[in-house]
């Protein structure tokens, strides 16, 4: 995934976020802002894993996201539009 992407399409994936995590505010989520390592830090200090539990978490997320329906635009496509 293109934390790239996420964080220039955040309106959007901050209620994917919101979803796969319920427990992170509104305060979290701002704080977060599309940073991935901003998402890590939130998950350890919420509940209460190691960074690498985090890591993995996030790459589980990250890998269910991919067969999402909503589909990215593809980042070195100069005619592709974003979200």
């Amino acid at each position: 995934m293109n934390w790239d992407i996420v964080k220039g399409n955040w309106k959007h994936f901050r209620g994917r976020v919101k979803e796969q995590w319920g427990h992170l505010t509104d305060d979290d989520l701002d704080r977060i802002n599309g940073k991935r390592e901003q998402l890590l830090g939130r998950l350890q200090e919420k509940f209460g894993i190691t960074k690498h539990e985090a890591n993995a978490r996030i790459a589980e997320w990250e890998h269910d996201y991919r067969d999402d329906p909503i589909k990215m635009p593809d980042p070195k496509d100069p005619f592709a539009t974003r979200l």
